[in-house]
């Protein structure tokens, strides 16, 4: 049987591979199996919300945050996607990911995505909201410009 989170990471990771330069992709062992290493030394993490329309809203478990601060304190780069249903995708570096998740983990935060018609993603989450809006657009060449050049 086909587990929920398999169709939605599927399209994170098609979108990579069939992207604008050869990327390696790995399982990073965590329990959440939301987290991938990108040409060894890129953090991925992925979190899906099944919700048709917005807002979107996504559940940070304690442990969530420390597996993407183990990835940061251990890669170059760590990126979190969130798929917002069949709408679309919203990359966040981590840089970005802190204005609104600081450093201070939580047993349960949450991060909020919304968006009018035709225009870019507002994301908000426990500790504030991000300053600018995100397009879509911004999926892939937001990651495969923090690759480093890999061989196919």
């Amino acid at each position: 049987m086909l587990r929920e989170f398999e169709f939605y990471h599927g399209v994170v990771l098609s979108r990579l591979v069939h992207g604008n330069m050869p990327v390696q992709i790995h399982t990073y062992p965590t329990k959440s199996n939301a987290s991938y290493v990108l040409n060894g030394s890129v953090g991925l993490y992925i979190k899906h919300s099944t919700k048709r329309m917005t807002p979107w809203r996504f559940s940070f478990q304690e442990r969530h945050q420390n597996e993407i601060q183990e990835m940061k304190d251990k890669f170059t780069e760590v990126f979190l996607v969130l798929v917002c249903g069949g709408d679309g995708l919203v990359t966040l570096s981590f840089e970005e990911l802190k204005e609104f998740l600081d450093e201070q983990h939580d047993e349960v935060e949450w991060v909020a995505v919304s968006r009018r018609p035709r225009e870019k993603y507002a994301v908000s989450g426990s500790d504030g909201k991000l300053k600018y809006k995100i397009g879509e657009n911004e999926f892939p060449d937001k990651i495969s410009d923090s690759l480093p050049k890999t061989k196919p």
